[in-house]
């Protein structure tokens, strides 16, 4: 994908790092023993970076979408996308606040048999859900910036979302 604004590219490259970690996630807790996982410090260490993960992309990137680029989707006569992805964002945000806490206790090691189980089937229903999202972004909503942002909005709107 050849992006020319700064916004564009900066979401665009935390989709792929947050693709490859709900590869890794995916895979790792498909493959995982249900039993006794929490002594398995691999899968502590990808908890913590899920945990990680939620609070900046479930924070901070929806947060971001939301108040600088869905109203302006909307303004362009865009809204049924940006509808669409507000919709899966407030999805993605139940999920991640039930598996945030679950996460934490696994990356610290207070995580039983039961808590584990409950963490991988929730981190394989956040990865389908988030990497389905993504999806819809890079393609409806990445190239949208591409037309809808002039240079002034997009170095603001980059500048803006680097220091947050």
């Amino acid at each position: 994908m050849n992006l020319t604004r700064q916004t564009a590219r900066a979401l665009h490259d935390e989709h792929r790092a947050n693709l490859d970690l709900l590869g890794r996630v995916e895979l790792a807790f498909t493959r995982a023993p249900r039993r006794d996982a929490g002594r398995d410090a691999g899968l502590a260490t990808l908890a913590g970076a899920l945990e990680r993960q939620i609070a900046q992309d479930v924070e901070r990137h929806f947060e971001f979408e939301e108040k600088e680029l869905f109203s302006r989707l909307v303004d362009a006569g865009d809204g049924v996308i940006a509808s669409v992805l507000a919709e899966e964002h407030a999805a993605i945000r139940d999920l991640a606040a039930e598996l945030r806490p679950l996460a934490r206790a696994a990356a610290a090691g207070m995580l039983d048999d039961a808590g584990w189980a409950a963490l991988a089937d929730g981190a394989q229903e956040l990865a389908e859900r988030q990497v389905a999202h993504i999806q819809k972004e890079e393609m409806a909503l990445l190239p949208m910036l591409e037309h809808l942002l002039d240079d002034d909005t997009d170095r603001r709107l980059a500048l803006g979302y680097a220091a947050a």
